[in-house]
């Protein structure tokens, strides 16, 4: 199982910056820059390629994290077996499927292609208490109505004690408003433009989406009475689209050791429930990693060992809320209609050819005495407009 925590910004170390009060558009830049080496990994007990992330900080001026190229990853266990890893779509992947069993210490080294050495501390695998149940509830919270996802693991010889949890959630999209024909705008200029009526050759209506958690989860069942682990990890509004027809997620379960749950925990707390990539992060945090070359360089990141397990549940949104109207659509569908022709007045062509071309609206209705068009916001006609129209291969109806 995979983290994502690089998936946000590498915004660390960045001080002193200030804004202006003028009322002229300033850009802002960094003034004082550290740039440093940003690793993330978690390796568990699932027989798989592994995945390390290495980055660079990056300015606030800047588009995004620099990833680091060239390097040469391995990990170590404490029996001498070395597993190396490629680089591979700005990841490093092991070269050959491995888990992390009990009672072995493993531990990650990183050289950039400067030369520069960064070692993690060694490392075991926790003991394990596998993801026994997710469940989806009915509940009011905060005078919200909606349905609360729960993580459910029975641990009577209380084995383990500290959780982390990542989610995946995939949602059924209907565009309400979707026409088996599509427009077709061809013409040299914006104002000669011609639209014409075709049939639609590819799925429009029915799209899936998929959303990552971003937030830090974690659980300290020292912290409970109680031998087990009920954990909240989503809770959705019943006016939140996403389950308005057919609604899944799978939820991970890491089982981390003491020096990760605090160093997730830190980070949960200095970053405003970011990551230790995100753009809230105030400083330095530091981890398990370390500089060989130079013991006083910042280097950023955690190397973890951990056990995970997973479950994935269905529901529908009738299954929950029989006989109840649906929550509102992504965006108000609301209805424009437009008069095509060109010149002044009520004549609207340029702005329906503009609407079209960039994807912002797409055609409901026309008629052709007069020529008119009746426009819908894009997502509302075509829901390819921010979603994907391939069924995912895990999706059971």
């Amino acid at each position: 199982m995979k983290t994502k925590f690089v998936t946000q910004l590498v915004f660390l170390l960045l001080i002193g910056f200030g804004l202006t009060n003028c009322t002229d558009p300033y850009k802002m830049k960094t003034d004082t820059f550290e740039d440093a080496v940003v690793i993330e990994a978690t390796i568990t007990n699932i027989l798989e390629k592994q995945t390390v992330k290495v980055f660079r900080t990056y300015r606030f001026e800047d588009f995004g994290p620099v990833f680091e190229e060239n390097a040469d990853v391995t990990i170590t266990d404490s029996d001498g077996n070395e597993y190396p890893f490629a680089e591979s779509n700005r990841t490093y992947t092991s070269v050959n499927a491995f888990q992390a069993v009990p009672g072995k210490q493993y531990q990650l080294t990183v050289i950039t292609s400067d030369g520069k050495k960064y070692v993690s501390t060694k490392e075991i695998l926790p003991p394990d208490n596998p993801l026994e149940d997710v469940t989806a509830n009915v509940t009011t919270i905060d005078n919200i109505r909606g349905v609360e996802i729960r993580a459910k693991s029975p641990d009577p010889n209380n084995a383990s004690q500290f959780y982390r949890y990542e989610y995946e959630e995939s949602y059924k999209v209907i565009a309400p408003r979707w026409l088996t024909v599509k427009a077709f705008v061809h013409g040299p200029s914006l104002y000669e433009l011609e639209i014409t009526m075709v049939p639609r050759t590819e799925e429009a209506r029915i799209c899936y989406s998929t959303d990552k958690s971003t937030e830090i989860l974690l659980f300290d069942k020292g912290k409970t009475i109680e031998n087990s682990v009920d954990f909240p990890v989503r809770f959705i509004s019943n006016q939140n689209y996403i389950m308005s027809h057919r609604y899944t997620i799978l939820v991970r379960q890491y089982v981390q050791n003491l020096h990760a749950y605090n160093y997730y925990k830190n980070l949960k707390k200095i970053s405003d429930g970011g990551t230790i990539f995100s753009p809230n992060q105030p400083g330095y945090l530091r981890g398990n990693i370390t500089s060989v070359n130079n013991p006083n360089e910042k280097a950023i990141g955690f190397f973890d060992v951990s056990t995970v397990s997973s479950k994935r549940i269905f529901f529908n949104y009738a299954d929950l809320f029989p006989g109840e109207a649906l929550p509102p659509y992504k965006v108000d569908c609301y209805l424009t209609e437009f008069l095509y022709c060109y010149g002044g007045g009520l004549c609207s062509a340029p702005a329906v050819n503009s609407f079209l071309t960039n994807n912002l609206m797409t055609i409901y209705d026309f008629h052709n005495a007069p020529i008119s068009y009746t426009l819908t916001p894009a997502a509302c006609g075509d829901c390819t407009s921010f979603s994907s129209n391939i069924i995912p291969p895990f999706w059971v109806e």
